[in-house]
């Protein structure tokens, strides 16, 4: 059945680093029934998490009786987690939040021959995902959050093939102190994936549509790679990394 009362939904998250932690503590405040979960144990999920009124609970626990879960792991720890995930009530929106990096979470065919991650997703879990918040970074989303009608105000791009599921996460964006951008069905969403002109390059709702059909699939991984060997140059010459940083060097090296 689909989510009808996206209001008040019960919504579990596994993993609490820091958009899962932030997720949690954005969405507890509006209202949401949240849990998280980690692969270590609900005593070992930081309290800053849970301030707004999340809980901390086991992987088992976090998606039994959910209308959606949240899936904030790195790519390869997606495996580890696929039966909690299978767990979930039928008719909950999964929604995935992980990127894809070969040099953290080493080479995998499919997506080196194309597939796009959430698609690869959704055939692990068996499920229908919905791909958001993957491409803003974590300092972006902690600081950036601001009201409805700002125009500066930053968008995130958000993918699924159920119109149902998609609606829903753009609602929960929203809700997160974004723009909720329709980027189409999961064959497309490599256009938000690492490498991509939208991704964490914090751009608007009115510039997004165009910076969407601006990407070009041989060259995202190419331009990902780039970007990730220049900011390993910089952290080996003694540079810190910073969120302004971060956007600036994705906007240099994916447009």
């Amino acid at each position: 059945m689909p989510v009808e009362n996206v209001e008040r939904l019960t919504i579990g998250i596994i993993g609490a680093g820091s958009i899962g932690s932030t997720l949690a503590r954005r969405l507890a405040r509006h209202g949401h029934d949240v849990s998280i979960a980690n692969s270590r144990g609900p005593e070992t999920i930081d309290e800053a998490a849970l301030r707004t009124g999340a809980r901390a609970v086991s992987a088992a626990e976090v998606a039994q009786g959910v209308d959606v879960l949240i899936v904030s792991v790195p790519m390869n720890r997606n495996a580890d987690i696929a039966e909690h995930v299978r767990s979930a009530p039928e008719g909950a929106v999964v929604i995935d939040t992980s990127n894809y990096y070969p040099m953290r979470d080493g080479s995998v065919r499919d997506f080196e021959e194309g597939v796009p991650e959430s698609v690869w997703l959704s055939e692990l879990f068996g499920r229908p995902v919905a791909k958001a918040w993957n491409a803003i970074t974590s300092q972006s989303f902690d600081a950036k959050a601001t009201e409805p009608g700002d125009p500066a105000r930053v968008a995130i791009p958000v993918a699924a093939d159920r119109d149902a599921d998609r609606a829903v996460a753009m609602r929960l964006v929203e809700q997160t102190g974004f723009d909720a951008v329709d980027a189409g069905v999961l064959a497309e969403s490599w256009r938000q994936q690492p490498g991509s002109p939208v991704y964490c390059t914090d751009r608007t709702a009115a510039e997004m549509p165009d910076w969407l059909a601006a990407a070009e699939k041989e060259r995202v991984p190419k331009r990902r790679d780039l970007a990730m060997e220049v900011i390993g140059d910089y952290v080996r010459a003694g540079g810190s990394v910073t969120g302004p940083f971060l956007v600036a060097v994705n906007r240099a090296s994916y447009s």
